[in-house]
């Protein structure tokens, strides 16, 4: 194996900041100046259409879906919301423990490391100040390429960009969006991130993965291990 991909939200972030999600939406909520519990569930439900661009940007979104709830926002509300909403998004995409030194012990070790995510405008924004940008060579967002995962043209494109085949790639998630088998049916070799440690979470993932990959991890470190046993695995 030459690669490694990456899924984003649970992988490389804490699993536990996904319970943050619904108390950030909340915040953006109040400063939209709309119900937070509608707009909770406007959110959750134009999950599919924000997260391959059909809203364009966060502040686009943001007034979208704030119509959608019946308010109207002004200019300088919007503004609010749009800084309010990019700092709840950061406290949600806070790195794993672990998830920092192993990426840097992976790109020591010369493996290209790729990121493919079911991510709405926000992270795609912030990507390039975030602590993960200079970690990672070749990262695949929906919201850029308008299709979610487990759309193979994604998983074509993170190997295409990482300059290896996909069958010498791994791909790595903790199951939602049915990453798993597109990452199988594309040729890449899926390992499951079960996140044993973080009980809770994983009945959060949108679209789990009905197929369970035969290699599993329960947390980051393991797919050091995991990796360096890969000789022995057919």
């Amino acid at each position: 194996m030459r690669a490694i991909v990456f899924d984003f939200f649970g992988t490389l972030t804490d699993p536990s900041a996904e319970l943050l999600r619904k108390e950030t939406l909340q915040t953006t909520a109040v400063a939209l100046g709309v119900d937070p519990e509608r707009f909770w569930t406007a959110m959750a439900s134009s999950f599919p259409e924000r997260v391959t661009g059909a809203y364009g940007g966060t502040r686009d979104t943001l007034r979208t879906i704030a119509r959608r709830c019946g308010a109207d926002p002004d200019e300088e509300r919007l503004d609010q919301a749009v800084t309010t909403h990019h700092a709840g998004a950061e406290r949600v995409r806070t790195p794993r423990p672990e998830g920092l030194a192993v990426l840097d012990h992976l790109r020591a070790r010369d493996y290209r490391l790729g990121l493919i995510s079911d991510c709405s405008s926000e992270l795609y924004e912030a990507w390039p100040r975030t602590v993960y940008a200079p970690r990672i060579d070749a990262p695949v967002f929906s919201w850029r390429e308008g299709y979610r995962k487990p759309d193979p043209r994604l998983y074509a494109t993170a190997a295409a960009r990482l300059g290896v085949p996909a069958g010498e790639c791994w791909f790595v998630g903790d199951g939602g969006s049915r990453e798993h088998d597109g990452a199988r049916r594309a040729g890449m070799r899926p390992v499951l991130v079960t996140n044993a440690a973080y009980p809770g979470v994983g009945g959060l993932r949108t679209d789990p993965d009905s197929y369970l990959p035969e290699h599993r991890v329960d947390d980051l470190d393991d797919l050091i291990r995991l990796l360096g046993s890969s000789h022995d695995i057919g």
